[in-house]
């Protein structure tokens, strides 16, 4: 008897989870480190190495890979090179025992107190750092908000709700991260100037879409260009300069009038001591999306690697896109993308920007008559899509008529940004559960002739 052909909804999660599996931490770790007898080897044939005969190692990993991460390194670095037990933190959702390591939990997409307490952990072992000796960074996407450590005179409070307005903003993660940069000790290089003045070295897991380091986990241990005037005209520019606490403000203008040490820039004498390397992206899970709808027997069209934009407008354009794929169609197609989109908060709803997408999607392709039967999938890489337990969603052309019957208008909920309890009742939510990793978000559209 024949294996029973997957449905086109399993074909979309198998295509994700391949995306998912291709930013694997523990495997990417252990592909760019490497100790013997004498040395430990950081890099690969392809990147290049350093190497160093360091026997007082700090091990700092934070992230939403972070667990993944210091699990690898722990079982490649020797006990006896490790200055003391490596400092670990991660989301609630991805704790994990390490061997030889503290692990914390901290809050995110909101930083929280234990955060604050975690990164003043880091901060003091890193105050007592000798020369000759590494720092090894592992840092993957999330880094921003699990480690908060305010600036003088602004406490947790006042930094957690300015990054609440930003989020709701609809400001990119650049935008984001120049402003938390310029209200830390740690962003922004920070971290690198704690460590002085031993050597440094990050091994990085890329949730940013062109590999801006200094934007993945808002760049601690790397140059920052942007300044305290960046930080003030982005807060002005999304009309939320006056909803931002007091104490923000102050610390801002006097950054911007020169009475606050500047983040680090690329001339800073500390970095001729740090180097760095990339691990995974959000382009190589992309590759590794189309590669698994090759092996499904799809043909597959790269929409982009750059995905950006207002979610229900990128959903609607890939749903124009998809009109247009279909004419003529005689074969499966299989549509990827990969990036990172917002969402302007209008609504009091719940949900995230891939569950936003992937209801716009299905209120796009009913608008346009999307003919034939198709699939949509939008999730996040990390398994968690914005302050709710899904990854994303999972549409198709019964979606809409599934809400409707449980007594709900998707267009309400939408603009509501509810889509939530909309893609729940209609049992489309992509629910993943943590997936130790984050590369950002993956977008699988998948076209058949009609039948």
């Amino acid at each position: 008897m024949s294996a029973v052909q997957p449905s086109y909804r399993e074909q979309a999660a198998a295509i994700f989870r391949a995306g998912v599996a291709a930013a694997d931490p523990y495997l990417a770790v252990k592909r760019f480190l490497r100790a013997d007898s004498e040395l430990l080897h950081i890099g690969s044939e392809q990147t290049g190495y350093r190497s160093g005969d360091w026997r007082r190692i700090h091990l700092i990993s934070f992230g939403k890979a972070a667990c993944a991460m210091a699990d690898a390194a722990q079982t490649i670095i020797p006990e006896s090179w490790l200055a003391a037990k490596g400092i670990v933190v991660t989301n609630y959702d991805n704790i994990d025992v390490v061997e030889n390591c503290q692990v914390f939990g901290a809050g995110h997409p909101l930083p929280d107190a234990a955060g604050l307490h975690a990164a003043k952990a880091i901060a003091t072992r890193l105050s007592n750092t000798n020369p000759g000796e590494l720092v090894l960074v592992l840092i993957s996407g999330g880094g921003s908000a699990l480690l908060p450590y305010p600036a003088v005179g602004i406490n947790l409070a006042d930094k957690i709700a300015t990054t609440r307005l930003l989020l709701a903003s609809g400001a990119t993660i650049n935008q984001i991260n120049c402003v938390r940069k310029h209200l830390s000790r740690l962003k922004g290089g920070g971290l690198a100037r704690f460590a002085a003045p031993a050597d440094l070295h990050a091994l990085i897991l890329s949730d940013v879409l062109d590999n801006d380091l200094s934007a993945i986990a808002s760049g601690p241990t790397v140059p920052d260009d942007t300044t305290f005037i960046d930080a003030v005209a982005i807060l002005e520019s999304f009309g939320i300069w006056q909803k931002i606490p007091s104490s923000v403000q102050n610390y801002l203008q006097q950054g911007a009038q020169g009475l606050q040490i500047e983040t680090p820039k690329d001339s800073d004498p500390l970095f001729r001591q740090t180097s760095h390397h990339l691990l995974g992206s959000n382009a190589i899970s992309v590759d590794a999306a189309i590669d698994q709808a090759c092996k499904l027997g799809y043909d597959t069209q790269l929409y982009s690697k750059q995905l950006g934009g207002e979610a229900r407008l990128v959903a609607e354009q890939i749903a124009l896109h998809a009109l247009s794929a279909t004419a003529g169609m005689t074969q499966p197609t299989a549509v990827i993308a990969g990036g990172e989109t917002t969402v302007t908060l209008k609504g009091n709803g719940k949900g995230g920007r891939n569950q936003e997408m992937a209801l716009a999607f299905a209120l796009a392709a009913e608008k346009y008559g999307l003919n034939g039967a198709w699939t949509f999938l939008s999730g996040g890489t990390d398994g968690r899509d914005g302050p709710t337990d899904a990854a994303g969603g999972i549409v198709d052309d019964g979606t809409l008529p599934r809400i409707r019957a449980a007594g709900l208008d998707p267009a309400a909920l939408l603009d509501d940004n509810d889509s939530y309890p909309a893609l729940q009742a209609a049992n489309d939510l992509l629910l993943s559960g943590a997936t130790g990793t984050n590369v950002a978000d993956l977008q699988v559209l998948l076209l058949h002739p009609h039948e």
